[in-house]
């Protein structure tokens, strides 16, 4: 057996190598340790790289707003193998950074399965390892789906890297992954359709304003499919065969691509927890407030691997890493904070959302005043053409403080954030409309969508 760690951590994400860095700079001997190449998801396979092919279908979907104002979009497209090297511009040099930057801060960087072998010991590619802390932040990989078939699926992972986008393109649920890539591949010339077993997509965002959104999809060709289920899938000479039940009709269509876009859960099977007696499920390592495991208490976790109140969001990993680390150091019960964390679904428009829901404010018994704005005519949306945007602001009467905050329209994932601040320094509405703005920008419309 090596000699001992003070912290031995299980993923190479932003959670993991936040806390990382921040005991090996209080003195703590260190080891992080990942199957895959260092960086995590959201680096290498989901925000960032998403968001650089994103903006592609950003340039083609401007240009046509623009059509007929000035602008000639006649013989634009999108190069989806250039636009993927581009990508790739940024990705390929991420887990060899990553990795010299863990290792100049004195963090031992190992590779490959980690397995518990004991409530303090682990094995790592046949090789035993012990410490008194353990930090699991494994992320999360994309959920299990039963059907007859879904071996055929390809996860976001694999969209990513098609060297060419296919004509047919059906994306399996209706969250953030669908939504997001279907507004890419309707604006490279694909046909999406997004596929959702339930009645309401995107549930975890104002419904009002994605009702907005899906008709906007399909103004592009966005098809959506709601309360549909998948009953099999078959590899066919052009293609798939996807059978579905639809209004309690069953019907076989064909697609030239499946992908998974039907949630995501923790990656934790691998990791023999029951060896060092973790207690966990299909929501992540049972962990107390302060993110110390329930039943061992020399492991935590954090970010996609932690059953916490926090939404499955970078930011959120990188705060209660910091918040994990920062608790083994000093032997504390620290919790972390989730008030005022924002969100966005990176369509075209985005639709951004921070705080609660309109139902969830009424549940709690909150008296809110509703103010609801069609922003679609207002300067800054004229400028460019978009046809489609709204807020939905809720505040409570008593504080006249804002309760929940929710934006469709382009840049209101910029705007979110000042709500986001005002919120978390609990400021009035009356405090956050005597900000000057810089004009004409679209934090500017902020006052009077207040």
């Amino acid at each position: 057996m090596t000699p001992g760690y003070d912290l031995i951590v299980i993923g190479a994400g932003m959670a993991g190598v936040t806390a990382a860095n921040k005991c090996a700079a209080a003195g703590w001997r260190v080891a992080i340790v990942d199957a895959l190449p260092y960086g995590g998801t959201c680096a290498l396979r989901g925000c960032d790289p998403k968001k650089i092919l994103r903006r592609g279908a950003e340039i083609i979907d401007s240009a046509r707003l623009m059509r007929g104002k000035g602008i000639d979009a006649a013989g634009l497209s999108i190069n989806w193998a250039d636009l993927i090297q581009h990508k790739h511009g940024f990705t390929d040099p991420v887990p060899r950074r990553m990795e010299d930057g863990l290792s100049g801060n004195g963090v031992d960087t190992l590779h490959g399965q980690a397995r518990f072998t004991g409530p303090n010991t682990m094995a790592i590619e046949g090789i035993s390892y012990r410490a008194a802390h353990f930090l699991i932040a494994a992320g999360a990989r994309p959920r299990p789906l039963e059907f007859h078939g879904h071996e055929h699926l390809v996860d976001s992972t694999d969209f990513m890297e098609l060297p060419e986008l296919p004509r047919r393109i059906l994306f399996v649920g209706g969250g953030f992954i669908s939504f997001e890539f279907a507004h890419i591949a309707a604006r490279a010339g694909s046909t999406p359709v997004i596929l959702d077993r339930g009645p309401r997509p995107l549930k975890a965002f104002d419904p009002d304003l994605v009702e907005l959104l899906v008709s906007r999809g399909g103004e592009v060709g966005i098809e959506l499919w709601r309360s549909t289920t998948i009953t099999a899938i078959e590899k066919s000479r052009r293609g798939f065969q996807v059978s579905v039940e639809r209004s309690g009709q069953s019907e076989t269509v064909g697609f030239d691509l499946v992908v998974h876009g039907a949630g995501r859960v923790p990656e934790l099977a691998g990791l023999n927890l029951d060896a060092a007696a973790v207690e966990w499920d299909e929501r992540g390592v049972r962990v107390s407030p302060h993110l110390q495991s329930t039943s061992n208490a020399a492991v935590y976790a954090a970010g996609d691997a932690a059953n916490t109140p926090g939404m499955p969001l970078t930011p959120v990993a990188v705060f209660e890493g910091k918040v994990a680390a920062s608790n083994m150091l000093k032997a504390s019960t620290t919790v972390p904070d989730y008030s005022g964390v924002p969100t966005a679904v990176f369509t075209i428009p985005e639709v951004a959302r921070v705080g609660m829901l309109e139902q969830e404010a009424r549940d709690q018994g909150i008296d809110i005043d509703v103010r609801y704005r069609d922003t679609s005519g207002w300067y800054s949306n004229y400028r460019i053409g978009e046809t489609t945007a709204a807020t939905k602001i809720l505040v409570d009467r008593s504080s006249d403080r804002i309760v929940g905050a929710h934006l469709l329209g382009p840049e209101y994932g910029e705007v979110v954030n000042l709500i986001a601040l005002a919120m978390k320094l609990n400021l009035t509405t009356s405090q956050l409309k005597s900000m000057t703005a810089a004009y004409p920008t679209v934090g500017s419309d902020l006052s009077s969508i207040l």
